[in-house]
C-alpha cells in the first residue's frame, strides 16, 4: 500500500484480542477507546482466534460504532505479534497506537499525545501509566515511563538512554513511517514480541516528546503475561533477545551502541529470565539452566565487564549469574540452599 493512501486519518489504535470476554475486561477496554476525545481516529481490533465470546463482543461494538471500530478475525492464533502485524497492514492513521485488550485509557489520552506530536513535530510521543487491579479511572500506582534526558531531538545520549530504559510500547504513539522504512514487523507465535523490536523501533525516532501524566491503565490480574511464569514463556523472552541482537547488527545499532545492546541482552535474556524462572517455575530443569548459562557466555563472553552490568545489578545476583556460567549444578544447589536457609530465618 502506498504511503499517501495510508495518511487519511490522524490515528490508528491497534488492539490484539485473545480470550478477554470474561469479567467484562474487553468491554471496559473498548469503552475507554470509543469514548476518546480525539477526533479522526480508528480502532483496529484483531481477534487472534479466540475460543471464548471475544469475537462476538467485537462484532457487537463494530455494529454500534461502525465509524470507529474495525474488526479483523484471524483463523489461527498468531499471538500478539501476529495480531499487531495484521493491524498494521490495514492501518490508515498517520500515527499508530497499541493497547492490550485487558487495559484501558484515560478519555483524553490519545488527544493529548497527538496534540503534543503536532505541536512539536515529534514522531513518537509517550505518557506515564498506572497499575491497577480493578476497573476504575482512579489513578493507582504511577509508573514513570520516560526520563527527561530522552526528550527532544534525539542524539547518541538519548538513544543510549532509550535502549537502557525503553518503557512500554503501549504508552506511546508512533508515526506510521517508523514501521515502514525499512519494514519492521513483530515476531509471531511467541510472547514478549515487544522486547524483540522495541529497541529498533525507538531508534528510528528523530524526536521524542512526553506527556508526564498517567494516561494508560495497566490492569494487574493473575492471567497477565507478567504474572505467569512457564518454561515456554522464559524461552520466548530469550528468543526475543536473540531477535533484538540480530536486528541491531543488521541495522548498525549494535556497532553504535555495543555496551547498551549487550546490557539489554544481559538484563532480559539472562537476569530477568533466570530469576523469574527460579522464583516462579514449578519445576526447575537443570538442562534449561545449563543451556541458558552456556548461551549467555557464548553470546557475550565478557559480559561481566559491561559497565552497566556492574552498576545496575546487585552483587548477589551477579554472583548467581556468574556461577551459572561455570556450573549449572553448583548454581542450582547453592540457590536452593541459600533460599532454604533464608526461609528458615524468616519463620
Amino acid at each position: 500500500m502506498k504511503l499517501e493512501e495510508k495518511k487519511n486519518m490522524r490515528l490508528s489504535i491497534i488492539v490484539p484480542v485473545y480470550n478477554m470476554a470474561a469479567d467484562q475486561k474487553l468491554e471496559y477496554c473498548l469503552n475507554s477507546l470509543v469514548n476518546q476525545t480525539v477526533q479522526d481516529y480508528e480502532i483496529i481490533t484483531v481477534d487472534d482466534a479466540s475460543t471464548d465470546e471475544s469475537l462476538q463482543t467485537l462484532r457487537r461494538y463494530e455494529s454500534e460504532y461502525p465509524e470507529k471500530i474495525r474488526v479483523l478475525a484471524l483463523a489461527e492464533n498468531h499471538r500478539q505479534g501476529g495480531a499487531k502485524n495484521a493491524g498494521l497492514k490495514i492501518a490508515r492513521g498517520e500515527f499508530i497506537g497499541f493497547m492490550d485488550s485487558d487495559d484501558w485509557a484515560a478519555p483524553d489520552m490519545f488527544e493529548k499525545l497527538l496534540r503534543r506530536a503536532e505541536e512539536t513535530g515529534a514522531d513518537m510521543v509517550g505518557c506515564d501509566c498506572c497499575l491497577t487491579d480493578y476497573h476504575s479511572m482512579e489513578i493507582g500506582q504511577v509508573i514513570k515511563t520516560s526520563r527527561k534526558e530522552q526528550i527532544g531531538i534525539l542524539g547518541d545520549s538519548q538513544y543510549k538512554s532509550m535502549i537502557m530504559d525503553a518503557g512500554f510500547l503501549v504508552v506511546k504513539i508512533y508515526r506510521w513511517e517508523m514501521f515502514m522504512n525499512p519494514p519492521l514487523s513483530f515476531p509471531e507465535h511467541m510472547f514478549y514480541e515487544d522486547n524483540a523490536v522495541s529497541t529498533e523501533l525507538l531508534l528510528r525516532a528523530k524526536r521524542y516528546e512526553y506527556v508526564e501524566e498517567p494516561l494508560y491503565y495497566y490492569y494487574q490480574h493473575t492471567g497477565s503475561t507478567v504474572h505467569v511464569v512457564t518454561e515456554e514463556r522464559c524461552k520466548d523472552r530469550m528468543e526475543a533477545m536473540r531477535i533484538m541482537v540480530r536486528l541491531a547488527k543488521e541495522s548498525g545499532t549494535f556497532e553504535r551502541y555495543p555496551e547498551e545492546i549487550e546490557f539489554r541482552f544481559i538484563n532480559l535474556f539472562y537476569q530477568n529470565t533466570l530469576f523469574s524462572y527460579m522464583q516462579g517455575a514449578q519445576k526447575k530443569k537443570l538442562s534449561f539452566l545449563k543451556a541458558m548459562g552456556r548461551e549467555m557466555k557464548e553470546t557475550f563472553p565478557d559480559f561481566k565487564k559491561n559497565p552497566y552490568y556492574l552498576a545496575r545489578i546487585n552483587g548477589e545476583e551477579r554472583m548467581f549469574m556468574e556461577l551459572l556460567t561455570k556450573s549449572a549444578a553448583a548454581f542450582l544447589l547453592y540457590y536452593k540452599l541459600k533460599y532454604f536457609v533464608r526461609g528458615l530465618r524468616n519463620r
